[in-house]
C-alpha cells in the first residue's frame, strides 16, 4: 500500500490529540501537542510533523486525515462570529427574539437573558409568502432586492441568513432570493434555511440558519489557513471534517454548513464508546469524558449512540442531527468554594490552563479538583503528563487549607476528600439525568472512562450510580481522536410534511421518501463513494395529534401498510419508554421523514494485545483512601499483560492519564488492551 497511514486529529482547547494508524503493522499510536488558539492550523501541522518524526513515517505515507475541531463551538461561545444579517418574510423579523416563550426559571420577576445572534437593525423583512402546503400566496418582490442589497452593503455584513416562512414546503423563494443577493453582494456568505434544515418550526429553523451563516466566514478562514499550511508542507492527503452526527464531510461541505461541526470533537468520544461496546460485547455503556474544564456524557444503548435532531448551545436551539452529549462544568480545573453559609461547591467555574490549578505553579491560588487529587497523592506530582510537567503538592495543600479546610474546620485531607465527593456527586447527577430521561436504569449499564482526569473518579462514580463495571479504554487521553479515526461520510436529509399516519397517506409519504433517498444517492455520488459502499437509512418523526413534540423511529423498508404498522408500533413503545405512558387509540401524525446517507470508508482493523507474563509493580506510595492513608500499589499500564487480573486498591499510570481502582474493585486486561474493572458483588448488594 502506497499510503498506509491514517491520521485522526482532534483539536481541543488545550491540546491537539492525534491517533495514527499504520496498516503495515496494524498498530495505532497516540500523540499530543499543545493547541495554538490564535491559529489552530499551526497546532494541526505541528502535531502531524512531530508525530511523523517520532513514529517514523513520511508525510507522503498518509492516505487519509479525519479532523475534529472545537473551532465552531468556541466561536459561538466566545461570540467571535461574523457580522451578519437575517432576511425573512415581512412581519416575521422578530422570530429570533420572541423564541418559544420558554422560561427556565418560572418564578423569576425579571426577564431572562436570551441571546439573539443578529440585532434588530440587521433583520430585514421582504415581501413574499408561501402557504404551508407549498403553494404561493404572495410572489417574491424582486423589485425590493436592490434596496435590500444596498442596506446590507451599508451594514458591512460578512454573512446573510435567509429564512422565509414555510420555505420547507417550497424552497423556490429562498433559492431565488439567494441567487439575486449573491449577484449583488460578491464575497458575502449567504445561507438559506432549506439547505441547512428543511423542516417546520420557524424559530428553530431561523436560529439554526442564522448561526450557520455567522459561522461560515469563521470556518472558511480556518480551512483556508489549514489548506495553505498543508500545501507548504507538501502534505496533500484527502481531508474530512467530523460533524456533530459523528459522520465525516468534505472541507467544502463543512464550509457550507459549519453549524454541523458544533460537536465535532466530542462526537468522536461517543463513536469510540460504541466501538468499545462492540469489541467487549457490552451493548449498554455510558461514556464519561472528564477533561480540564468540563464533563461530557454520552449514552450507547444496544450498541448505538443516542442521536437527537435538535441540540442547544449557549441557549440557542440548533436543529441538526447530533450525537446526544450532555456537558457540565466539572473537570480537573473546577474550582472548590465555601460560601458564607458554609456550603461547599465545586465548579462550574474553572481555573483553566492559565493560571490553572494551584499545583501548576503558574500563579493560581484557588483549589481545584486536580489540587485535591494531588493533595491525596492520587496523582504523582513528578509523573504528570508522563513526567513532562511537575506539580507543586505544597501549593495544592495550601490552597485547600485556605479556601476549604480552614473555613469548614477540617484537616486538609478531609477537605480534599470532600471536594472530590462533591465533584463526583455533580457528575453522577449528570449521568443519571442522561439515562433517566430516556427511561434507562443505570444498573443496566457499564461506565467507560476517558479524558485526562476521568480515570481517578470513574470507580467512585460507578459505585455512586450502582454500576458494577468500569472500562478504561486504550489511550483514554486521545480517545475522541480514536473514535474519529473510524468515521464514515454522512449526509442527513429531512422533509417536513404533517400527515395522518393512515394507509391513505402512504402514496405521498412514498414520494417524499423516494425523493430523499435519491438526493442522498446524488450526494454520495458527488463524494465519489462507490455504489457498493453506499447505505441509506430512512426514519420518521411521529407524534400524537395535538402534541408539540415528536419522537423519531427507524423506518427502513418499502413504504407500505406493513411499514406503517411497524413504525406505529415502535412509536407507541418508545413513547411508553420515554414518558411512562402511551395511547394506542389516539390518532398519530407523521411530521417529518429523514434519510441518513452513509458512504462507508475503509476501516482500520482492531488489533489484539499479545499476552505476556502478568503484571510488574512500578512501586507503591501512601494514598488517602476511605478516610485514611494507605499503602497502594502503583502499576505502569504498559507493564500489564493480557489476562492479568489484579485486586484493588491500586493506581495505574500512563502518559496522559492516571487510573484509580479502590478496594473491592478488580481490574482485568482484556485481549483488546482495554482494562475492565468490576466491583465485588457483595459491595453492589
Amino acid at each position: 500500500m502506497n499510503t498506509p497511514i491514517r491520521i485522526a486529529v482532534d483539536i481541543g482547547g488545550t491540546f491537539t490529540d492525534l491517533q495514527i494508524y499504520d496498516s503495515r503493522s496494524g498498530q495505532a499510536v497516540a500523540y499530543k501537542t499543545p493547541t495554538t488558539p490564535d491559529d489552530p492550523s499551526i497546532g494541526f501541522m505541528t502535531g502531524v510533523t512531530e508525530a511523523s518524526a517520532r513514529f517514523g513515517f513520511a508525510l507522503s505515507d498518509v492516505g487519509l486525515v479525519m479532523h475534529g475541531t472545537t473551532i465552531a463551538t468556541n466561536a459561538t461561545l466566545e461570540d467571535k462570529l461574523a457580522i451578519g444579517a437575517l432576511v425573512t418574510t415581512r412581519g416575521f423579523t422578530d422570530v429570533l427574539e420572541i423564541g418559544r416563550h420558554v422560561r427556565r426559571d418560572i418564578y423569576t420577576l425579571k426577564s431572562e437573558r436570551r441571546r439573539v445572534l443578529v440585532p434588530r437593525r440587521r433583520r430585514y423583512g421582504i415581501t413574499e409568502r408561501m402557504r404551508a402546503d407549498g403553494s404561493v400566496e404572495t410572489p417574491l418582490a424582486a423589485s425590493e432586492i436592490e434596496e435590500l442589497a444596498a442596506r446590507l452593503r451599508a451594514d458591512s455584513v460578512e454573512a446573510v441568513a435567509i429564512c422565509l416562512m414555510n420555505a420547507y414546503a417550497n424552497p423556490a423563494h429562498e433559492r431565488a432570493l439567494k441567487s439575486l443577493l449573491a449577484a449583488a453582494l460578491p464575497g458575502v456568505s449567504i445561507s438559506i434555511s432549506t439547505d441547512v434544515v428543511a423542516e417546520m418550526m420557524e424559530y428553530e429553523r431561523s436560529a439554526t440558519v442564522t448561526l450557520n451563516a455567522l459561522l461560515t466566514p469563521v470556518i472558511a478562514r480556518y480551512l483556508d489557513r489549514l489548506s495553505a499550511r498543508m500545501k507548504d508542507a507538501a502534505f496533500a492527503p484527502p481531508l474530512y471534517l467530523i460533524q456533530s452526527n459523528g459522520g465525516a464531510a468534505t472541507p467544502q461541505q463543512a464550509a457550507d454548513q459549519p453549524v454541523r461541526l458544533l460537536l465535532s470533537g466530542p462526537s468522536g468520544g461517543a463513536m469510540a464508546t460504541a466501538r468499545v461496546a462492540a469489541r467487549l460485547s457490552m451493548p449498554n455503556l455510558v461514556g464519561v469524558d472528564m477533561g480540564g474544564t468540563s464533563l461530557d456524557v454520552c449514552v450507547v444503548a444496544d450498541g448505538e449512540c443516542a442521536v437527537v435532531n435538535e441540540g442547544e448551545i449557549d441557549g440557542l436551539p440548533v436543529r441538526v442531527p447530533m450525537i446526544e452529549i450532555r456537558t457540565i462544568g466539572a473537570g480537573g480545573g473546577s474550582i472548590a468554594n465555601v460560601d458564607v453559609s458554609g456550603r461547599l461547591s465545586v465548579g462550574p467555574k474553572s481555573a483553566g490552563a492559565a493560571p490553572g490549578p494551584a499545583c501548576y505553579g503558574k500563579g493560581g491560588t484557588a483549589p481545584t479538583v486536580t489540587d485535591a487529587n494531588v493533595a491525596l497523592r492520587r496523582i504523582d506530582p513528578d509523573y504528570f503528563l508522563g513526567g513532562a510537567m511537575s506539580l507543586d503538592g505544597a501549593a495544592a495543600a495550601t490552597a485547600l487549607a485556605n479556601h476549604v479546610a480552614d473555613p469548614l474546620g477540617l484537616g486538609v485531607e478531609a477537605a480534599a476528600e470532600g471536594v472530590l465527593a462533591v465533584a463526583n456527586a455533580n457528575m453522577a447527577a449528570a449521568i443519571k439525568l442522561s439515562l433517566f430521561e430516556k427511561g434507562f436504569d443505570p444498573r443496566d449499564f457499564a461506565l467507560v472512562s476517558f479524558g485526562g482526569a476521568g480515570g481517578l473518579h470513574a470507580c467512585e462514580l460507578a459505585a455512586e450510580l450502582g454500576l458494577g463495571t468500569v472500562v478504561f479504554p486504550c489511550d483514554p487521553g486521545t480517545f475522541s481522536a480514536d473514535g474519529i479515526l473510524y468515521s464514515d461520510i454522512v449526509h442527513d436529509l429531512a422533509r417536513s410534511r404533517v400527515t395522518a399516519a393512515m394507509p391513505e397517506s402512504l402514496g405521498g409519504l412514498r414520494d417524499v421518501a423516494q425523493a430523499l433517498l435519491a438526493e442522498g444517492d446524488v450526494l454520495l455520488e458527488a463524494d465519489k463513494v462507490p455504489p457498493e459502499a453506499r447505505v441509506c437509512h430512512l426514519a420518521a418523526d411521529l407524534r400524537y395529534r395535538g402534541q408539540a413534540f415528536s419522537l423519531t423511529v427507524q423506518a427502513d423498508g418499502e413504504v407500505d401498510e406493513a411499514w406503517l404498522t411497524a413504525i406505529l408500533t415502535d412509536f407507541h413503545a418508545l413513547h411508553l419508554q420515554r414518558f411512562a405512558h402511551n395511547d394506542l387509540d389516539c390518532p398519530v401524525e407523521i411530521v417529518t421523514l429523514r434519510v441518513q446517507a452513509v458512504g462507508v470508508l475503509p476501516k482500520p482493523k482492531d488489533g489484539e494485545v499479545s499476552a505476556g507474563g502478568g503484571a510488574r509493580e512500578k512501586g507503591a506510595r501512601q494514598v488517602w483512601l476511605d478516610g485514611g492513608w494507605r499503602e497502594v500499589a502503583i502499576f505502569d499500564r504498559d507493564d500489564l499483560a493480557v489476562g492479568t487480573q489484579i485486586a484493588g486498591p491500586m493506581i495505574i499510570e500512563e502518559t496522559y492519564s492516571t487510573l484509580l481502582a479502590p478496594a473491592a474493585w478488580t481490574v482485568r486486561v482484556a485481549p483488546s488492551g482495554d482494562l475492565v474493572a468490576t466491583r465485588d458483588v457483595k459491595e453492589i448488594n
